[in-house]
């Protein structure tokens, strides 16, 4: 399959690689904190008081509904950026995981070292070991990995229903297989 025969589709990479994308960080962000003796309503007013400013800690449901719908919104923001990056690299999906990882791990960049000090005026300090690890982690394998794996798996799709079966090579051997989504 010719690289630049691979285009992922807007809805698949977008709202379910986003969608994906933000369940998955934040189920982690509610575990962590949980464990650390916080709640997930406060996690959804942190989310929120980027907009909002101190005064959303005493917002209750309403403001962590907007830090949930601030929180999906940054998630498909962040999958669309990746479906841009597709389109002008049609490369990044024949190395899905590699490059969703890495994509990964620069929405955490992008997040930490960009977005949080301009949203709260303040330079960030890198938290200890565990919770870096787990940040860096949790972007990796559970932003950008199914943000790409989703956006490689509707690119396929698009390839076999415009160009047909596609050759593959089974157990190593050369004999050719076809495979079809069909």
């Amino acid at each position: 399959m010719s690289t630049s025969n691979l285009r992922a589709r807007a809805f698949d990479t977008i709202v379910l690689g986003g969608f994906t994308a933000g369940v998955l960080d934040i189920a982690d962000a509610f575990i962590v904190t949980t464990i650390n003796g916080g709640t997930p309503t406060r996690v959804l007013q942190a989310i929120a008081s980027g907009m909002l400013g101190r005064e959303a800690y005493q917002g209750g449901a309403p403001v962590a509904a907007l830090g949930l719908a601030l929180h999906f919104l940054i998630a498909c923001s962040a999958a669309a950026v990746f479906f841009l990056i597709s389109r002008a690299f049609p490369a990044v999906l024949r190395h899905a995981v590699v490059s969703g990882m890495t994509f990964g791990l620069g929405v955490w960049a992008v997040m930490y070292y960009a977005v949080l000090p301009i949203t709260f005026s303040r330079p960030n300090v890198l938290p200890a070991w565990p919770l870096l690890l787990n940040q860096l982690g949790i972007h990796a394998l559970g932003v950008g990995l199914p943000i790409a794996l989703l956006a490689w798996r509707s690119a396929r799709a698009v390839y076999v229903a415009s160009f047909g079966p596609m050759p593959i090579t089974t157990g190593g051997s050369s004999r050719k297989a076809t495979a079809s989504l069909r």
